[in-house]
């Protein structure tokens, strides 16, 4: 079976997949396409591997464990390379970012972002691909400056939730919404979920998911192509995130599992970029195709402390972002544009020395992130 879409406009498609699992999520891929690859960023696991090659037989694929991340750095960046590879961090899910540089070093048209508990329909990469490119959609305004995707999901039961990343300030959570019929192409993509929605880990607490699992759950979507306005955020989970590779150098997952801080690689990532594609021009947008959750259950409290000492520090850093001022035209130029600003900023904005220091190493890593997607092109 071959994928109509990619067939049709030629596109080379990568998809990007963090998973020490066995991918039973990718069992329905049905797809023997040259067209289509799979990156797989693992831990080394060989048995895994043997049965994940069995169910990605038809489909091209590789793994990246600790040591062909390693390889890989040392052949493109030679005695150079351990700055590099500390892009990458270790046993979390912003290992996705070295996924990107492979998918760019390949000349990649699309890339998908999926999480191994994110269950997929044939029409998977189409609905990507449509909503990337067609002129289809309704765009949304919000006075309040940030959307609720959650909005667009039919929960059952019917329960006023954001999802993990929006902020807690009032303003960001009225919901005051303008829709405008106007459509677009867009750089970004974000599909969303039945079965469990993306909810951080107070909200997960509080509708008693002790287990990680809410009691919430997503019937459906309302609308298939939602173009989120300029100067509107959302929260942009990486579950199932298709994206123009042309976004990538500047769309770093950020260094996560770092100074008690994770959770925040997807979030904040998005932030910048979305700030950078309505200074370009380009639209952002969410909705179909719709991937089932099948959350496994872990412990919400360790969730908790992963997102604890980030949560301050998201009711902040967007806000720095929206006052940054452009004057460069490409997505690298304006990425390090931004994490000048960031630097400038980040004393004025936070006050506690590790948030300072924290910040600092992250704009260092977004400068060495643009410098190392330049050298692979």
């Amino acid at each position: 079976m071959r994928y109509e879409i990619a067939e049709a406009i030629k596109m080379l498609i990568h998809i990007i997949i963090s998973s020490v699992n066995v991918l039973t999520n990718l069992k329905k891929i049905g797809c023997a396409d040259n067209d289509i690859k799979i990156i797989v960023v693992d831990e080394g696991d060989e048995k895994i591997r043997m049965k994940n090659d069995k169910i990605l037989a038809e489909t091209a694929h590789e793994y990246y464990g600790p040591k062909e991340r390693e390889k890989w750095f040392k052949e493109r960046f030679g005695g150079s390379f351990e700055k590099y590879l500390g892009l990458i961090p270790e046993r979390c899910h912003a290992e996705t970012s070295f996924g990107f540089l492979r998918a760019y070093e390949d000349g990649a048209d699309v890339v998908i972002e999926l999480d191994d508990d994110v269950y997929i329909s044939g029409d998977f990469l189409k609905a990507h691909v449509s909503n990337l490119l067609s002129e289809d959609g309704v765009t949304v305004h919000s006075r309040g400056r940030w959307y609720n995707t959650i909005d667009n999901l039919l929960l059952s039961p019917n329960e006023k939730v954001f999802p993990r990343g929006h902020p807690y300030t009032p303003p960001c959570r009225d919901e005051d919404y303008t829709w405008i019929n106007q459509g677009g192409k867009c750089i970004l993509n974000m599909g969303l979920w039945s079965g469990q929605p993306d909810l951080d880990a107070l909200t997960i607490i509080y509708h008693g998911g002790l287990d990680g699992r809410s009691s919430i759950k997503s019937n459906g979507i309302r609308r298939e192509k939602i173009i989120v306005d300029k100067r509107t955020y959302f929260a942009i989970c990486s579950m199932n995130t298709s994206f123009l590779s042309k976004a990538i150098p500047a769309f770093y997952q950020l260094y996560m599992n770092f100074m008690d801080v994770d959770r925040f690689d997807d979030i904040w990532s998005g932030i910048f970029l979305k700030r950078i594609a309505d200074h370009i021009g380009d639209g952002i947008c969410l909705g179909k195709p719709l991937g089932f959750h099948d959350k496994r259950p872990r412990n919400i409290f360790k969730d908790l402390k992963k997102e604890a000492s980030g949560l301050d520090m998201n009711e902040l850093i967007w806000k720095i972002c929206d006052e940054a001022i452009f004057s460069a035209k490409t997505y690298p130029d304006c990425y390090l544009e931004l994490a000048n600003h960031i630097e400038k900023e980040v004393e004025k904005w936070f006050k506690e020395p590790m948030q300072i220091k924290f910040w600092r190493i992250q704009v260092e890593k977004m400068r060495l992130w643009v410098e190392a997607a330049d050298k692979i092109k």
